[in-house]
């Protein structure tokens, strides 16, 4: 066999790696069998990007809301941008305290910028009062990430934290120290293989606004529609990533108009016309104005992605399940990955496993409930 030949037969078509673990008693446990989890999909990734998403991890401010901000450039743009958004975070927020992200400094990752956190409670004037807490904050946060030089926020929710980076997940892993410094019930996870974005460290996933976070291993195709509907409503792509419209489609659709997941799910990874057509009248009545009320929101493209939430984690691919995605349970917990393989590695002995149907989503809820009325196994 040539070169050439055996170079396209060992490619990876399927990267990205995404893996989620939720206690669903609540129990928190570290990063370290997560970290494992990812290191076992290494060739998943090429070292472009990596990151993790924990949910009760700040149980002494869980009532504040934890901003996580990088900010880029050569050191004098650092500062700089540290300078504005703390003129800006203060006359529009209490903070109660901030910090820098801990780190390793003995973990190489590539040009890090500098990480730093704040927890803060809205403090509204004037026009501000009539809003939510929730939709203050969304608003803040896009101001920064569109207004502000080499300054953004990729982490805005109460009681959890995303940390990411350039670099493969394990080390990103170690470098924010997650198998020693945090305790979560949930945990969320990515490896990145970019190919039609760059890398960088905003760049890599989860992302995430309020508490809301989304890993994502496919392609997004639509992402000019996606992206145009999406800033019709404020939202502000500014992370140079398809996946940033994900997050945004669930807060919109999710926080803003108050729709159930069933629904969501039907209108980011829709039925065919041809099967809508052959349902029942009422079924094919909602569908249809499903997909032309929300039509600009439907995702094209081959995915698959886990939506985390305070109490709650999501798996979802696309509709005829053009990227693998595997669900499983051992007890109290709840998993879901790219890979079987890596659920065994940390937890030999499942009671179940299975991959569920496309364009059906799979949910674990925080107080024990698993929804296999949604999509259980076959």
């Amino acid at each position: 066999m040539s070169v050439r030949r055996q170079k396209l037969y060992s490619k990876e078509i399927c990267a990205c790696s995404i893996f989620g673990a939720m206690s669903r008693g609540g129990e928190r446990f570290t990063g370290e069998r997560v970290i494992r989890a990812m290191a076992n999909m290494h060739h998943r990734g090429n070292g472009l990007g990596g990151g993790f998403a924990a949910y009760g991890i700040y149980p002494e401010f869980r009532d504040y809301y934890a901003f996580h901000l990088m900010f880029t450039g050569d050191y004098s743009a650092q500062r700089a941008g540290k300078r504005a958004v703390e003129e800006f975070l203060f006359s529009s927020f209490d903070v109660v305290h901030d910090e820098e992200i801990p780190h390793s400094d003995d973990v190489y990752v590539r040009d890090p910028p500098l990480l730093w956190r704040y927890f803060v409670s809205p403090s509204k004037r004037g026009e501000d009062l009539h809003l939510s807490d929730d939709e203050y904050v969304v608003r803040k946060v896009i101001h920064v990430n569109s207004a502000i030089d080499n300054a953004y926020i990729f982490s805005s929710g109460k009681n959890m934290g995303c940390f990411k980076g350039v670099g493969y997940p394990e080390e990103i892993g170690r470098y924010f120290m997650l198998d020693r410094l945090y305790r979560g019930y949930l945990w969320a996870a990515h490896g990145r293989f970019p190919t039609n974005s760059q890398a960088w460290w905003g760049g890599a996933h989860p992302f995430g606004l309020l508490d809301t976070t989304v890993v994502h291993n496919g392609e997004i195709s639509s992402y000019g529609t996606n992206r145009w509907y999406l800033e019709m409503f404020g939202y502000r792509c500014t992370l140079h990533t398809d996946t940033e419209v994900l997050a945004y489609a669930v807060d919109l659709l999710m926080r803003r108009h108050d729709l159930p997941l069933e629904i969501v799910a039907k209108i980011l990874a829709p039925p065919v016309w041809d099967s809508i057509d052959r349902m029942d009248v009422k079924k094919r009545s909602q569908l249809t104005a499903l997909r032309r009320v929300y039509a600009p929101l439907l995702m094209n493209g081959p995915f698959a992605v886990i939506v985390a939430q305070s109490g709650r984690m999501i798996g979802l691919t696309d509709r005829i399940r053009l990227r693998p995605l595997t669900v499983a349970t051992r007890g109290d917990m709840f998993y879901i990955s790219s890979e079987e393989a890596s659920v065994r590695l940390i937890s030999p002995t499942l009671d179940a496993v299975w991959s569920p149907r496309g364009g059906e989503p799979v949910v674990c809820e925080l107080d024990g409930r698993f929804n296999h009325e949604i999509a259980g196994p076959a």
